[in-house]
């Protein structure tokens, strides 16, 4: 499934380029933060934060550096 969204997103971003201006006030772009939540955590934990980043995302946001955060191991 992860793969599927990667490859939604690949396409999107293939598409976008052609026709809707740069518009992303974040470092990663939107799309380039989904796509690397989807390949390093898992799908739920990847849809909460791309969720999170594109309600952060809109013209009264300050924007920034916003990378994926590392998934933590878990050790006993």
């Amino acid at each position: 499934m992860r793969k599927g969204v990667i490859f939604l997103i690949s396409l999107y971003r293939a598409f976008s380029d052609f026709l809707l201006p740069k518009s992303c006030r974040f470092a990663p772009s939107c799309s380039q933060y989904a796509s690397e939540a989807f390949a390093s955590l898992s799908f739920f934990k990847a849809s909460a934060l791309t969720l999170r980043r594109l309600f952060r995302c809109h013209p009264w946001s300050s924007g920034g550096l916003d990378f994926v955060p590392l998934e933590k191991k878990k050790t006993l």
